[in-house]
């Protein structure tokens, strides 16, 4: 069996076994950084960058639509919006450099307002982060450095279906969107 699908086979029964969306990062988390550790290669095709936006491709939608793999791809220079993913979600790096930049999830009680900053980091290839549970769920992300940023993401739900919010982070002001699959 090749490794993607035993990592694909290990993600489902991971997924299966818990409802806890923090224990199932943390695992999925073990499992990504093994998945990286041991040279894992994408198909050149799911590698590709976009001058225009980044990219998402998928790499495996669950049957049941419980989890769903993609290749996200950042050419130098490009950032999200601020955004939100409405599920768990865990990000390894495959290639370049990533700046995330995290904001603290508004809550129905909290005014609208801009958004509290709630800190950054640059991922480098072969690190791996949680970067969404339902309750800690808003940030923007941008490929620095010289070359594209390409991250393998594991997500709940299929992700290219899932409505989900973008912030403007001086207002605080929600637009919902979905994001889609795109095409290698």
């Amino acid at each position: 069996m090749n490794r993607l699908q035993t990592f694909i086979d290990d993600v489902a029964l991971v997924v299966r076994s818990t409802g806890d969306e923090h224990e199932i990062t943390a695992r999925v988390g073990e499992l990504l950084s093994a998945l990286l550790a041991e040279g894992y290669r994408l198909p050149p095709e799911l590698t590709r960058a976009s001058s225009t936006r980044h990219l998402t491709y998928p790499m495996y939608i669950a049957p049941d639509e419980s989890w769903s793999m993609a290749s996200v791809v950042w050419d130098v220079g490009q950032r999200t919006n601020v955004h939100s993913h409405e599920t768990w979600g865990v990000v390894g790096i495959y290639a370049g450099v990533e700046h995330e930049i995290r904001y603290l999830k508004p809550t129905s009680s909290t005014p609208s307002g801009p958004l509290t900053p709630a800190g950054d980091a640059r991922w480098t290839p072969g690190q791996v982060t949680v970067c969404c549970t339902t309750d800690d769920d808003v940030h923007a992300v941008a490929a620095v450095g010289g070359e594209p940023t390409i991250g393998i993401h594991v997500y709940g739900g299929n992700i290219g279906t899932t409505k989900r919010r973008e912030y403007d982070p001086e207002t605080g002001e929600v637009r919902w969107f979905v994001s889609g699959w795109d095409k290698p």
